[in-house]
């Protein structure tokens, strides 16, 4: 009886086995692509504390601890670049991040089905811009001469604004473009989370005569708190990873004392010059600073909302 009983499990385990197989096909491409693409270049970090030499190797150059992070951290250029990024991340997280949220109410608000899915194209196209096409939109539009921009400001007497050459603007130019490409796409989530809002809780709310501007703040923004906190979250721990290729097309030497962020200081030092420790040091302090402010805000947030990543 007991051999009998022992057959039958080992039988019943084969098939959970069996059954399960298309589930560990699935994962293992992406774990695989994660391994391969994410986890393994990050060996290259030890770059940050050895003095790289091509005909040594990586394993072969010389150790020298943390001498480029005290250099970068030293240079006079840091600490511009570092304040520089920060609030260029700063700026670009308070423009960039409660826009989306209210493109997504406000189309979940509209019933003409139409207008509703044409100002979501009209939102979403932006997106799919690469950067170098974008970039060069932007140029053509706020040239001196033929800019269409500069053209709707002399209607109104206002000369001709240099928008790549003026300091001042760049900041401006740079995250409201970036607002523009990425608002309609961001939306998408928070759209998708309204959809899940009870119907019977607002229909609750119309009975007890709320207005829509009530319902939107006591039924709709409650119901996608959770939503709002951890893509909060998340845009908290990438403030400082702005990107390298927009700000790159962007810069001149007119602007250069507010466009030079840790991304093209980096690129600039480590692939121009080919110091290649002393760019991968200021690479690694740039993701440290992320990762702190990302648990520090995913703590702040699970104590106040009791929404957290982990």
């Amino acid at each position: 009886m007991k051999t009998g009983a022992m057959k039958v499990k080992a039988k019943n385990k084969n098939r959970v086995k069996n059954s399960n197989w298309q589930f560990w096909a699935i994962i293992a491409a992406p774990l695989i692509y994660a391994i391969v693409f994410a986890y393994i270049p990050m060996g290259g970090v030890i770059l940050a504390f050895k003095d790289y030499s091509i005909r040594k190797g990586i394993w072969g150059s010389d150790w020298v601890g943390l001498r480029y992070f005290k250099q970068f951290l030293l240079s006079p250029s840091s600490s511009k670049v570092i304040i520089n990024t920060l609030v260029l991340g700063f700026y670009s997280l308070l423009a960039s991040f409660p826009i989306p949220i209210l493109l997504a109410v406000g189309l979940n608000e509209v019933k003409a089905v139409k207008f509703k899915k044409t100002v979501q194209m009209i939102t979403y196209a932006p997106y799919f811009i690469s950067t170098v096409v974008m970039v060069g939109m932007l140029m053509q539009m706020t040239d001196l001469r033929i800019g269409i921009i500069n053209k709707l400001l002399g209607l109104f007497g206002v000369g001709p604004v240099n928008f790549f050459g003026d300091v001042d603007i760049f900041r401006s130019l740079y995250v409201w473009s970036g607002v523009w490409q990425t608002a309609g796409y961001s939306a998408i989530i928070y759209i998708a989370a309204l959809a899940g809002v009870s119907p019977e809780l607002k229909e609750a709310a119309i009975v007890d005569g709320a207005s829509r501007l009530q319902r939107i703040w006591h039924v709709d923004l409650p119901a996608i708190r959770p939503t709002v906190v951890t893509m909060l979250i998340f845009a908290c721990g990438n403030m400082i990873n702005i990107g390298f290729d927009k700000v790159f097309l962007m810069q001149n030497s007119m602007n250069l004392a507010k466009s030079e962020v840790i991304a093209t200081f980096v690129y600039k030092v480590g692939l121009v010059n080919a110091d290649y420790g002393f760019s991968t040091a200021a690479g690694l302090f740039q993701s440290l600073v992320s990762f702190i402010m990302l648990v520090t805000v995913n703590q702040i947030s699970k104590k106040i909302t009791e929404t957290s990543l982990w």
